[in-house]
């Protein structure tokens, strides 16, 4: 990579970023358009930009607002509008942080879980019937490329792991393929 790109630090970028550029482009657009259908399918009132916020809370477990917000590299602003339209619907409840009594633990709520283990379930069908042609191996080396694109590490990636709480797993961790990623 460092022979005919900018990553090593000299040169114009290649023709590589630029169709990165491109594909990430129309993935990205697809994600948003996608995300719009499963908070819907998961709540008729949810945003699409929560349903993110249900991924995580699935996946790291409770945590506290700051944190999320520092995850999705958001305002604090931004996740507590966020937080509260989800509160509101139901799916999410702040309990106390036992660890400080100051601050607040955000989790799904038992019908949360169950409306976006559906959901999930659902995506990550749809995700088996599209890559079905694939080799496994392929399946878990773009997981792997993702997620290194998107580990802290990377250029806008998250910032941290929320504090105190464990990070979701590596791809492929646990099971096959492993190119959930919603």
């Amino acid at each position: 990579m460092h022979e005919s790109g900018t990553a090593g630090g000299c040169g114009a970028p290649g023709p590589e970023f630029l169709a990165l550029e491109r594909e990430l482009a129309v993935l990205l657009r697809r994600a948003r358009a996608s995300s719009a259908e499963l908070a819907r399918e998961v709540h008729p009132d949810l945003e699409a930009s929560a349903y993110g916020l249900l991924v995580r809370l699935a996946d790291a477990g409770r945590q506290r607002a700051t944190d999320l917000a520092a995850y999705f590299g958001v305002g604090r602003a931004t996740m507590s509008r966020q937080l509260r339209a989800l509160e509101d619907l139901g799916l999410i409840v702040r309990t106390p942080d036992p660890d400080d009594g100051r601050a607040w633990l955000v989790g799904l709520t038992a019908e949360g879980h169950e409306r976006f283990a559906r959901v999930r379930a659902a995506r990550r069908d749809r995700y088996v019937r599209r890559l079905a042609s694939w080799d496994r191996r392929e399946i878990a080396e773009l997981a792997r490329l993702l997620h290194r694109l998107n580990s802290p590490g990377a250029t806008g990636g998250p910032a941290r792991p929320a504090r105190g709480h464990r990070a979701a797993p590596a791809p492929g961790a646990g099971r096959a393929g492993g190119a959930e990623q919603d």
